[in-house]
């Protein structure tokens, strides 16, 4: 692995920066030109929904150099990295960052033409054990904290000005509990919520030209709903850079119901806030929310039956028409993972239960589904 030593880094130490075999702006000789790059008569998602929003999906840098590749360029016109640049991957030791993945889909994206969202500058997942503790293994104060956080949001976002169009600055920094606003996160008991105001103000410093999201889960939600859109509205109150809100949307047959997202699109605009869905999947199965084994027969039936697929059309056709209803405030959608061939939701709420939430099956053809997202 290549690496090379450069002197910036919160106490002037040596930073070793991992992986930069492949730069940005690089033509990457291990990432394949596929055959659709000139296929012109391809019409696909983004094709269809050229007047109306940016068709994203997550990916991850193994997938690029797949046959999934190919899908992509034909489908979509942007791109998430699924987890390349959260913090634990990115920046897995205090004076160390890993760019190598993050890198390949900038060059990708570039290559293509797509726009690229960051994701996910301040998490309470995914992010690497240093971040809280001092030398000794005790926890950090709220001074140093910030400061770690102000310099990894600096690093990264300056690293990618100019490629990275969107960033989603924090994520899921709201309470499941409808006793609690905010989630009882490290960041949380040790800064308080100011963790999110300067999160914003960090990230705006870094590359002011970038659209800065809130992104959540379960907005659907009206008691969710309403904590999150009170939190955004304080943030706008104080002057704090929040520019647009991210709605996750992983989704079920059998939620939302369209009277349910519809109202959810009605509370939000009154942000006066663009809007993106930036997280879509529809899985199968009726939806839970908290993980769990397999415990009743039901859970081993996997197949993609015809009764499966006919619940999940009409769940994508509703949530796609309404998406277009409200086009004026809504500047893209992206899907989470770009395949039934991988999915998150393989492993849940239901363990090593697979899942079919994606509009392609694993050999990358259009499902069913599909054809209710393009016919309108």
């Amino acid at each position: 692995m290549k690496y090379k030593i450069v002197t910036r880094s919160r106490v002037g130490l040596p930073v070793l920066i991992l992986g930069i075999g492949c730069f940005i702006g690089s033509s990457c000789s291990n990432t394949r030109q596929q055959s659709s790059d000139t296929n012109t008569s391809v019409k696909g998602l983004k094709y269809y929904y050229r007047d109306y929003f940016t068709m994203g999906v997550a990916v991850s840098p193994w997938a690029l150099k797949t046959d999934e590749a190919g899908l992509i360029v034909d489908q979509f016109n942007g791109l998430t990295p699924e987890n390349a640049m959260k913090m634990g991957p990115i920046h897995p030791m205090e004076n160390q960052y890993y760019w190598k993945d993050a890198d390949s889909i900038i060059a990708f994206a570039k290559r293509h033409n797509m726009k690229v969202r960051g994701h996910a500058l301040v998490w309470h997942q995914q992010t690497p054990d240093w971040l809280f503790k001092d030398a000794e293994g005790k926890q950090v104060s709220k001074e140093v904290l910030l400061q770690r956080i102000k310099d990894h949001i600096t690093t990264v976002v300056q690293r990618y000005k100019g490629s990275i169009y969107a960033w989603d600055v924090v994520n899921e920094a709201i309470s499941d509990d409808p006793k609690e606003v905010y989630r009882q996160s490290k960041f949380y008991q040790i800064c308080g919520d100011e963790f999110i105001t300067k999160a914003f103000e960090w990230a705006h410093a870094a590359d002011p030209d970038a659209v800065l999201f809130y992104n959540d889960y379960n907005e659907i939600n009206p008691v969710k709903r309403a904590k999150i859109i009170a939190m955004i509205k304080q943030l706008q109150s104080a002057g704090v850079p929040i520019h647009a809100v991210g709605l996750q949307a992983h989704w079920a047959i059998n939620e939302p119901t369209e009277a349910q997202l519809d109202q959810t699109f009605k509370d939000f605009i009154e942000l006066k806030l663009p809007l993106q869905i930036t997280e879509l999947d529809i899985s199968v199965y009726s939806k839970e929310h908290n993980a769990r084994d397999k415990k009743v027969p039901a859970d081993a039936d996997t197949a993609y039956t015809t009764e499966k697929e006919d619940l999940q059309t009409k769940q994508y056709g509703m949530c796609f028409k309404l998406f277009r209803k409200y086009k004026d405030h809504l500047t893209g959608v992206t899907f989470w993972n770009i395949s039934d061939r991988h999915s998150w939701l393989d492993d849940f709420p239901v363990r090593n239960r697979k899942d079919h939430p994606l509009l392609f099956n694993r050999n990358l053809r259009p499902k069913k589904p599909y054809t209710a997202v393009i016919d309108f």
